[in-house]
């Protein structure tokens, strides 16, 4: 493989993404929807000391969005829609090689992804004027959502050079994108609601003047959902990979600040068992069990690794499959085999 070669091919891939008038309309009205939603996030969160914290998970969120939205149909025909246009045998027969040919497809793809982060970046240094962002919220968000750029890139690149009709690529890379993102929904929220099982809930008796009785305890039975066996299924998510790498930032009373740590805390509740419920009005801390959401988030297992790591594994799949179809039937020849 060669710098070069995949520089130009990246380049000439981009060249074409570019003229197109309607990508210039598409960035533009992302600039509008962030616009938007950078002020509403300031009016939802400007009752916290953390509203910097707050506007900024919110932005880079919807950034993901827009990038498991729009990447599929700009990366899902990248090989095809060149095999189409008859356009990609032309480029093999010269001295480029496959590995260049992906490579530079590849980079292309992560580039027109990255152009939304661009498009993002003064929106989330505004968002910082908030106050209450942390260093390492900002490096590791970042940094997670630029590997779920590649991901949905080589998942899209991959696709293309495997499928034979750029329609059917494109189709099948946003059905691949939807399964990570909602159908790992789905299957937590029906496969917890099929599994049930029996809790016990306890609480404090009142006595006869409406007064907690802090030395009895009075308990009830009743069916609940097992969302605890199931919870494994979020974890290819990449917004839950996003929270869930992100370090939590908690306000004075305990919570969290933002939505990364929110989307961390709702995942991480879900692991613990329903099947047994104190709620102690004798506990100063109160909820269930008086458990914090520090002690929560303490006491639960981070998943976002192995989501990170399934996704990885598709993508990379995917995309071995595709150099694998995409050489030419010359370079699958052994050295010195003459084609009559």
């Amino acid at each position: 493989m060669s710098l070069a070669h995949i520089g130009t091919v990246a380049r000439l891939e981009l060249t074409q993404r570019l003229r197109s008038v309607s990508w210039y309309v598409l960035l533009g009205v992302f600039a509008l929807v962030l616009l938007g939603i950078t002020g509403l996030a300031f009016a939802v969160y400007s009752w916290g000391d953390a509203v910097g914290a707050g506007v900024y998970s919110i932005v880079v969120n919807i950034v993901l969005l827009l990038v498991v939205l729009v990447s599929p149909t700009l990366s899902g025909n990248a090989i095809n829609g060149d095999r189409d246009a008859a356009t990609l045998a032309a480029v093999q027969v010269t001295a480029v090689s496959t590995g260049d040919i992906m490579i530079g497809k590849l980079v292309a793809a992560i580039a027109t992804g990255g152009a939304f982060l661009v498009v993002a970046l003064p929106f989330l240094a505004f968002s910082l004027l908030g106050g209450g962002a942390n260093a390492a919220v900002l490096l590791v968000s970042l940094l997670v959502l630029a590997v779920e750029i590649v991901v949905v890139a080589a998942i899209g690149v991959g696709l293309s050079g495997l499928l034979a009709r750029p329609l059917f690529s494109v189709a099948t890379t946003y059905l691949v994108v939807s399964v990570l993102v909602i159908g790992t929904l789905i299957v937590f929220l029906l496969g917890g609601m099929a599994v049930r099982g029996e809790a016990t809930s306890y609480h404090r008796p009142y006595d006869s003047s409406g007064n907690v009785d802090c030395e009895r305890w009075e308990s009830n039975s009743y069916e609940v959902p097992r969302f605890d066996l199931v919870w494994w299924a979020l974890a290819a998510n990449p917004f839950v990979v996003l929270a869930d790498a992100t370090p939590t930032e908690l306000s004075a009373d305990g919570y969290p600040v933002d939505l990364f740590g929110q989307i961390k805390y709702g995942v991480r509740s879900a692991q613990l068992s329903p099947l047994e419920q104190r709620w102690d009005e004798c506990d100063p801390s109160g909820g269930v069990t008086g458990r914090t959401p520090q002690e929560v988030l303490d006491s639960t297992v981070p998943s976002w690794f192995v989501g990170l790591g399934v996704q990885l594994v598709i993508a990379g799949s995917l995309f071995a499959g595709a150099w694998a179809r995409t050489r030419t039937p010359a370079r699958r020849l052994p050295p010195g085999t003459r084609i009559a």
